[in-house]
């Protein structure tokens, strides 16, 4: 983990136009990341900004990091509106990530709801095995990095609630319909909305297959101090809570005690 300075290589809308592409020279910072890690940020020209932001970290080339973001709120606000050359504050690359499979492993199959498609990006490209990508959302212009995934080699089969791009229903689907088509030799990694992730986990469960999850919590400091991203994790016979900043993002499914709290 390093704090580094970071200039602005370029800031550029998606071609969703809901969402931006944000590249930074993070010579320091880049070498050391894993797929399914994160940066947290801080804008210096906001002085009431006292928090950092996380954001997944979705691509590295050479000594860049680029993330996607999604404009809600003050600060994604002011960080649309920055240029090349400016400066930002990052602190990375932090949390626990994916783990590769090895060469002749396991075969992934790769499951994201919206912007959870940027924290798996990394994990298809150093995959040595090509799989298959299941992505959701609402509707179309949720549908991120389609384009990228492919050039890749992967597979992407997309889901939207309302029918406007790919099948129409939940992202679960197509990958049931998958995985009765056959599982050997399958593993699970997905990253989306909490619920999103029960179903993968449920679904792992049902057929007997390893998965990673990228936990989708609220994050403060990202390092571990403020303790407001735990989740309950089963250690033997019981649970305890431990931080999705620093244990996690990524967890084996089979650790998640998800009824632990009802």
């Amino acid at each position: 983990m390093l704090e580094q300075t970071v200039q602005i290589v370029s800031n550029e809308p998606d071609p969703t136009d809901l969402y931006f592409r944000l590249v930074m020279s993070a010579p320091r910072i880049a070498p050391l990341v894993q797929p399914g890690q994160f940066v947290h940020l801080r804008i210096q020209s906001i002085k009431d900004a006292l928090l950092r932001r996380p954001f997944s970290i979705f691509q590295v080339s050479g000594d860049t990091v680029s993330i996607l973001y999604k404009n809600v709120g003050k600060g994604t606000d002011a960080l649309s509106r920055m240029r090349p050359a400016q400066d930002l504050s990052l602190i990375g690359p932090l949390g626990h990530g994916f783990t590769v499979p090895p060469p002749g492993g396991e075969s992934p199959l790769l499951v994201a709801g919206g912007y959870g498609m940027a924290a798996l990006y990394l994990l298809a490209q150093r995959s040595p095995q090509k799989g298959i990508v299941f992505v959701g959302g609402r509707r179309r212009v949720d549908i991120l990095c389609q384009d990228e995934f492919q050039s890749l080699g992967w597979e992407v089969r997309a889901t939207t609630e309302d029918g406007s791009h790919g099948g129409k229903g939940l992202v679960t689907q197509p990958l049931l319909a998958e995985l009765r088509s056959g599982t050997a030799g399958r593993k699970l990694f997905a990253c989306g909305p909490t619920p999103m992730l029960r179903a993968v986990g449920r679904i792992a469960e049902e057929f007997n297959l390893p998965a990673e999850l990228s936990m989708d919590e609220h994050m403060c400091c990202g390092v571990g101090v403020c303790l407001t991203c735990v989740i309950p994790v089963k250690t033997g016979a019981d649970w305890e809570y431990q931080r999705t900043c620093t244990e996690g993002p990524v967890f084996d499914s089979t650790r998640i005690a998800w009824d632990a709290n009802s």
